[in-house]
């Protein structure tokens, strides 16, 4: 057999190392359910030596990576940030700015707008959705199967046929793969959908009414309403299942000519608190001071799973993993009563104005690419959008994702810090806030306005200086802060008549 000249086989190595260099990074984007800022041991040992559940997974990955101390979410519950950051445009920029919150509402994405998947196809990526979806998706009715259902929330929905997604769901926005929970494991359907087809929990597994009684019987709280779902449904096995799929897919999909991104949106730490005994061989029911950090420690576990398959298979040093949370966390008394502090410093919670409301950890990874950092930048959860945008170098069209702005710069260190106004929401009380330089001002929507343009000021704080949002320092009615109100109120009346995009997408253009 000839042998191949030496100049032949150079070529083949070059060839081969050019072609390696080129490959992009897989993509691992975790967006955690309830998640807040004093929930992660990294961030909480910022303020405290105090830490109730330590959550090293989550930590390692801030030790060798980008921390943003100042992130926020689009708004301080789930459904309306998971629009904003899968679009990256603001809630108000939606057909329900507060929010999509049944699973057989009508997607507020629209077919033609661009989302996180269609922007990494686009980019050359192959595509994956696992987890809670809650924006909303189409099933057909069971008594005139050509028409959709809509049907009221928060009662027993029974005249829909959940076998099958129809329309609006992870696969209809994007995604070449979806293993879908279309409500997490809080609402129906109770059932587990893998593409659009419900995928059977056990060989018997049948749909069936969950009840409140059924759900006694395996110690579940149903968080929301009773309605259909698989018969073998039990929350306390969905989280070892969710990661036990995303970790096949990463061993399925790891060495393909293209790349993967991964959407992996975590049913932790969502009530019902529903942790399982045992994952990874770590013991976790029952290990801490209330279920919800059981969830917590879960939920860390589950990140090291994905870490350990990601080396397991050669490709850690060439994924990017992005890690933040959709809303601030949950103040669960025999949580707080350990001592734990799911806001860290700040006050409120979830689906509350202040701080600890919309106050999330981001954190981006890249190992041996990223170097670490600490960095108080004011960024959003919708900022991903440009960030992957400018990462494979692709233009975002001038009526897409208005309100992402790349962090890009920020990973690289080109730049120290980001010159960005904050602009997010509550829900249910149906505030606004608005942050630049430091100054916050709440707004009260009037809620009788459906039009949501009646705005009253109600609070203003310096975070600065007041980070806590002591009530005692709060200047609306102080008359020297008089002017910032308006020039506030102002800014923001101004960015949502414009209808303009309120950021650039690459800052370092």
């Amino acid at each position: 057999m000839p042998r191949l000249h030496p100049t032949i086989i150079l070529f083949f190595i070059l060839f081969t190392l050019v072609l390696r260099a080129q490959k992009k990074p897989n993509v691992v984007v975790v967006l955690v359910d309830d998640l807040g800022l004093g929930d992660v041991s990294y961030y909480r040992k910022a303020h405290s030596d105090t830490i109730i559940v330590e959550t090293p997974a989550i930590d390692a990955l801030a030790k060798n990576g980008a921390v943003f101390t100042n992130a926020h979410a689009p708004a301080a519950l789930c459904a309306p940030s998971r629009y904003a950051i899968m679009t990256g445009n603001h809630c108000y920029r939606s057909d329900a700015p507060w929010g999509v919150w049944g699973s057989y509402e009508k997607s507020p994405i629209k077919e033609n707008q661009l989302t996180l998947s269609k922007l990494m196809k686009q980019a050359g990526y192959q595509t994956a959705f696992f987890g809670k979806w809650h924006i909303g998706g189409d099933f057909l009715k069971k008594d005139d199967p050509n028409t959709i259902y809509r049907g009221p929330r928060n009662k027993p929905e029974l005249d829909v046929d959940i076998k099958k997604i129809v329309g609006g769901g992870p696969r209809y926005r994007g995604f070449d793969y979806a293993l879908s929970f279309q409500a997490g494991i809080q609402d129906v359907p109770y059932a587990v959908y893998e593409d659009n087809d419900m995928m059977p929990l056990a060989k018997d597994s049948k749909i069936t009414y969950i009840s409140q009684t059924k759900m006694d019987k395996i110690g579940v709280k149903l968080d929301k309403a009773e309605g259909l779902g698989d018969s073998n449904w039990n929350p306390h096995d969905m989280g070892p299942l969710l990661v036990k799929k995303a970790m096949d897919y990463i061993d399925a999909n790891a060495h393909k000519d293209r790349p993967f991104f991964m959407y992996y949106s975590a049913l932790a730490v969502h009530l019902p608190h529903t942790p399982t005994d045992e994952l990874n061989g770590i013991k976790i029911a029952g290990t801490t001071p209330s279920k919800h950090l059981d969830l917590v420690k879960e939920l860390d576990v589950q990140i090291q799973i994905l870490i350990d398959t990601l080396k397991k298979q050669g490709i850690y040093d060439d994924t990017i993993i992005m890690l933040t949370s959709d809303n601030g966390g949950l103040l669960r008394k025999n949580t707080l009563k350990s001592g734990h502090r799911p806001s860290d410093i700040y006050r409120g919670g979830k689906n509350q104005a202040y701080e600890g409301g919309n106050r999330v950890p981001f954190i981006v990874s890249w190992n041996n690419h990223f170097k670490h950092q600490i960095n108080e930048s004011p960024v959003l959860g919708l900022d991903i959008m440009a960030t992957l945008a400018e990462l494979n170098h692709i233009e975002i069209s001038a009526d897409q994702a208005l309100d992402s702005s790349s962090l890009l710069p920020l990973l690289e260190n080109e730049t120290e810090d980001l010159d960005r106004v904050i602009y997010t929401q509550s829900v249910t009380g149906k505030e606004v806030m608005l942050i630049k330089d430091g100054f916050k001002l709440i707004l009260q929507v009037d809620k009788s306005d459906k039009s949501n343009h009646t705005q009253t000021p109600i609070a203003l704080f310096n975070l600065n200086d007041n980070p806590g949002e002591l009530e005692a320092h709060n200047l609306i009615t102080n008359a020297q802060y008089q002017p910032k109100i308006k020039e506030l109120a102002t800014l923001y009346h101004a960015t949502r008549k414009s209808g303009r995009p309120t950021a650039s997408r690459f800052v370092n253009n």
